[in-house]
């Protein structure tokens, strides 16, 4: 079983009356984890209650909300006990239905998941607000993926181990580059098996989010913008070149960028400025959740030489996302009419963070003119420029610039 770092703070958060909702993209592995929780309660001599509204004989509870309570005290009685409730976004108006059975203070803890779509982001959380913890379950991050495939032998030790041992870290690396996180994928032995899941979960987004729950009749031109979009990963969105390439209306074009951001395909990074209303004008860069999904959206999981540079940038973007977990600092880009160019910058407080990224072995540190820029105009503390290997830092002007290996990433955060 592959173990997530999510999982101790669910375990925690049984015990607090909120609701505990996890959401994230399909088969990132929510119900593998509430399947988890389940076995521990029954370790504990906790009982417990599992509904899935895919399965057919299961949604006649959900008719009305004492036919769920009734088949709730069926099961639990009157005693404090947990229920498990997955796929919730099938259930329409589900936010409304759940909090009408969370304020009647039942002795239940309710635990639910669903996956990303419109519904269940615009309209449950609203319902819920006040009523619910949310954890976004991603697929596995690089920390996650090593320490499964090293078999947890370096769990408490990994960066030492990803340090020591070169030829280890760099085939892993390939690999979750080229097939990405999501956990039967990672399970998968062979690149057959792996091929055939990923074009699983990429049919099964669109027909299931796509077609089904945002009713897009086109989505041969849905295919055509991810193809794009995958083309165009770690680069500068043109709306209008887009939407003239697609044949979109700019409306549209946005509105399905919107969808592919609500249904846990994209995020957005938005240019760093200090004048906030250029930089909502401004255009963003869009990087994928998982890369698996976007080579294979590309149709380049055989041979991706090519984008290893721009897919390493997005690699690490993802894995800045999940070492800022819980924190307020925005992920942006810096861009100059003049071509100065800092891949990801961190509106940190009080100074601004730049990262430069370099999928390359440095041999030794050099700033390019670029960051030189950035730093002679905000004069942040700290300047990064991640790469393969190097590791070494040396001062422009106040500022302390380091190359830093991509697996010693946390030090930035830790600054």
């Amino acid at each position: 079983m592959i173990k997530r770092s999510v999982f101790s703070d669910l375990i925690d958060h049984l015990q607090n009356r909120e609701i505990t909702m996890l959401v994230g993209p399909r088969q990132a592995g929510k119900t593998t984890l509430m399947v988890g929780l389940i076995n521990e309660l029954k370790i504990k001599g906790k009982q417990s209650l599992y509904l899935n509204l895919d399965n057919e004989k299961e949604k006649r509870f959900f008719v009305s909300q004492s036919s769920l309570v009734e088949k709730i005290k069926g099961v639990l009685g009157e005693e404090k006990g947990y229920v498990f409730i997955d796929e919730i976004q099938r259930k329409e108006d589900a936010g409304i239905f759940i909090k009408g059975i969370y304020d009647m203070e039942l002795p239940y803890k309710f635990v639910i998941t669903g996956s990303g779509s419109i519904e269940l982001k615009e309209k449950v959380y609203e319902s819920l607000a006040g009523r619910k913890r949310l954890f976004e379950i991603y697929p596995l991050s690089f920390e996650e993926f090593v320490n499964y495939k090293t078999e947890y032998k370096n769990e408490n030790k990994l960066e030492d181990y990803l340090d020591v041992n070169k030829d280890e870290r760099r085939d892993l690396l390939e690999e979750y580059l080229k097939f990405g996180g999501y956990p039967k994928i990672v399970l998968s032995e062979t690149s057959e098996e792996k091929n055939i899941t990923i074009e699983d979960i990429y049919k099964s987004f669109i027909e299931k989010d796509i077609q089904a729950l945002l009713r897009v009749e086109k989505s041969d031109i849905f295919l055509d913008l991810l193809r794009v979009l995958a083309s165009q990963n770690g680069r500068i969105i043109n709306y209008t070149e887009l939407s003239n390439t697609l044949k979109l209306s700019l409306p549209t074009l946005k509105k399905y960028l919107w969808y592919l951001e609500k249904t846990y395909i994209l995020e957005k990074s938005s240019p760093f400025f200090r004048n906030v209303r250029k930089e909502i004008t401004k255009s963003p860069i869009m990087y994928f959740i998982d890369f698996g999904f976007r080579n294979y959206a590309l149709g380049s999981l055989g041979n991706y030489e090519m984008e290893k540079g721009f897919v390493f940038q997005n690699f690490i973007f993802n894995n800045l996302r999940d070492l800022l977990k819980h924190r307020n600092i925005r992920k942006d880009f810096w861009r100059t009419k003049q071509g100065g160019e800092v891949d990801i910058v961190l509106d940190a407080y009080p100074k601004p963070i730049p990262i430069e990224v370099k999928y390359s072995s440095l041999d030794k540190l050099s700033v390019s003119r670029s960051l030189r820029s950035f730093i002679e105009k905000y004069k942040p503390q700290r300047a990064f420029i991640v790469n393969l290997s190097l590791e070494e830092r040396l001062k422009v002007g106040e500022t302390q610039v380091e190359a830093l290996p991509f697996f010693k990433l946390s030090k930035i955060i830790e600054s």
